[in-house]
């Protein structure tokens, strides 16, 4: 028996996969949830097999909601996100419904969940997850989870971002914060006019910085309005060069 869930904040649409699934007696509903935070809470109390997740959503979105989950199960969402948008994510998504869908449609989906590798839905959502993070609607805020809380940051309060192990840790004026996404990840994501990747280990808000001032062999350190100072690599310095219309 494989456990589902559905997410979307339109009933008629959850009603609608509701009665699609009856004919699959493995396919047993737990839950139906109308934003990406009962969807959270959901997933961590039945621990789902697969979702059904609209990308659309108040609050929080469908990518933003899967990013706070330490092991997303699978995923098909049904959504009427603009069919164009949609082609980045195309070959890591499970299957997407774009709605209105048919039930014939719907079955092909579920068939591919049904047949697929469980190690090969994991690995197709993260791999998902790195390609929504450089979509333009990802491009105003970074959603954390800090316990059984949420937090929302806008990017206009990020000073920096320091490389953390296997996380990010997100340095505003109200405190940092730790995210399980790599630098590469928030480089894509972040507006390059705005946030530089200075160094390996640091990505920063470029009204952020002071003073730049030389230290060795072509290097740099970066002074912030906090007082901070990052080291800044030869290749950093060209970047912010660039950005910043640095003629020398």
């Amino acid at each position: 028996m494989y456990k589902v869930i559905l997410i979307d904040d339109e009933p008629l649409a959850s009603r609608m996969v509701k009665e699609y699934l009856e004919p699959y007696k493995d396919l047993s509903v737990q839950a139906i949830c109308h934003d990406g935070f009962e969807g959270l809470k959901a997933i961590q109390q039945f621990q789902p097999d697969l979702i059904f997740l609209d990308i659309q959503m108040p609050k929080i979105n469908g990518f933003e909601m899967l990013e706070l989950l330490e092991n997303p199960p699978a995923v098909i969402f049904t959504t009427a996100f603009d069919e164009y948008a949609i082609r980045a994510f195309e070959h890591h998504a499970l299957d997407y419904l774009l709605k209105p869908f048919s039930q014939e449609r719907f079955d092909k989906a579920v068939q591919k969940f049904l047949s697929r590798h469980p190690q090969t839905a994991a690995e197709q959502t993260k791999a998902l997850l790195e390609t929504a993070a450089a979509h333009p609607q990802q491009f105003d805020r970074v959603v954390i989870r800090e316990n059984s809380n949420i937090r929302i940051i806008p990017i206009a309060d990020i000073h920096y971002i320091e490389a953390a192990d296997d996380y990010a840790k997100i340095v505003t004026g109200n405190g940092s914060f730790l995210k399980n996404r790599t630098m590469a990840a928030f480089e894509k994501q972040l507006p390059p006019e705005t946030f530089v990747r200075i160094h390996r280990s640091y990505i920063v808000h470029v009204a952020q910085i002071t003073q730049l001032h030389p230290h060795e062999k072509e290097t740099y350190t970066a002074i912030l309005r906090n007082g901070r100072q990052l080291p800044v690599s030869k290749t950093g310095y060209m970047r912010l060069r660039e950005v910043l219309g640095i003629n020398r």
